[in-house]
């Protein structure tokens, strides 16, 4: 055993000095890796089998938490980009009831839909403003593009507003092209109202912009309140009739606008109106009244100073007699009183 390994040793010694120094075992050491190869191959085959299988099973699992994962972070995703899409709608809503704010003259105050009235057959909804935030009854809402309705029940924190659609609503109207009045009725159908008792040959057509006359002394006189969609005329009928669709979108408005107009009644405002006109005639006569005593004054300065005084004095030089009854006196009253001495100590 020992020679063997001796050799062997020997042998070994010697391939690698062979191998090292020259190429004449290049062949067989091809040879042999081809050899080696599927031995090497064939030996790490149960591990290689192993870890295929681990990973398939590692992988599902891995791939179905991942899934799981990506399907939540997509549903947030969605919920996010559904709430921003409704900011973006409500951005746009606000900025509509900003520039139409600006528009109007009164005073406004912006207010929220909360709630509609169950009934299909009245058209009322709540907003989240009442007498608390200083809303009256018959106050006028509108939204972004023109008027809804008014106030008719006063709560404390909110307020119940009536639509210009509701079958018991009427408001006044003009016909913005030519200014021709009419009465707008509500049809109980949100995209409709009814011009009452136009003549039929009245100039109305359709595409016309209707707004308040503000005659009904509830609503403000310019606000739109509808565009004419149908004129039908009838020959055997007195009254046209006018159908039109509400500019105010009455079924989709969540933001509308309180309008705080001036709330005193006809007779208040006449004689409110009055009662300035005649202080401001006050104001004008106080300061022309000096100006006006300083005139009348100079008439009565002047006649004193004109010729009455010399036909008197001839007529005492012509006189024969000294002592006259009557003429003498009365001159001598309107002349200096130095002068008539003097003249009667010459004709002495």
């Amino acid at each position: 055993m020992g020679v063997r390994l001796l050799v062997l040793v020997v042998l070994s010694v010697a391939l690698m000095v062979v191998d090292a120094r020259f190429t004449l075992l290049k062949p067989v050491r091809s040879q042999m890796s081809l050899v080696l190869m599927q031995s090497y191959w064939i030996t790490d085959l149960p591990q290689r089998l192993w870890q295929g299988v681990a990973s398939q099973f590692g992988s599902r699992t891995e791939l179905v938490a991942e899934n799981e994962k990506l399907q939540t972070e997509n549903l947030l995703l969605q919920g996010r980009l559904q709430k921003l899409a409704a900011l973006t709608e409500q951005n746009v809503r606000l900025r509509e009831l900003l520039n139409s704010s600006a528009l109007v003259n009164e005073k406004v105050e912006v207010a929220e839909l909360i709630g509609m009235d169950p009934n299909p057959f009245t058209h009322r909804i709540i907003i989240n403003k009442g007498e608390r935030d200083g809303v009256v009854l018959g106050q006028p809402v509108l939204d972004a593009r023109g008027l809804m309705g008014q106030v008719v029940e006063l709560m404390p924190y909110t307020s119940r507003v009536l639509l210009l659609t509701d079958t018991t609503h009427s408001i006044p109207v003009q016909v913005n092209r030519n200014g021709l009045r009419a009465i707008a009725s509500g049809t109980g159908n949100p995209e409709r109202l009814e011009l009452r008792h136009v003549a039929d040959t009245a100039d109305v057509k359709e595409g016309d912009l209707l707004v308040s006359s503000g005659l009904g002394q509830r609503f403000p006189a310019g606000y739109p309140v509808a565009t004419v969609k149908e004129v039908i005329h009838d020959s055997g009928q007195p009254f046209a009739i006018v159908r039109a669709v509400p500019t105010a979108a009455l079924n989709r408005s969540r933001y509308l606008l309180l309008v705080f107009s001036d709330s005193r009644t006809p007779e208040e405002r006449a004689n409110d109106a009055a009662q300035a006109q005649e202080a401001e005639q006050g104001a004008e006569v106080v300061p022309g009244a000096p100006a006006a005593a300083a005139v009348q004054p100079a008439p009565v300065t002047a006649p004193p100073a004109p010729a009455p005084v010399s036909p008197p004095a001839s007529a005492a030089t012509n006189a024969t007699p000294v002592k006259t009854p009557a003429p003498v006196p009365a001159p001598a009253t309107a002349n200096p009183p130095a002068a008539v001495p003097a003249t009667i100590q010459e004709r002495q």
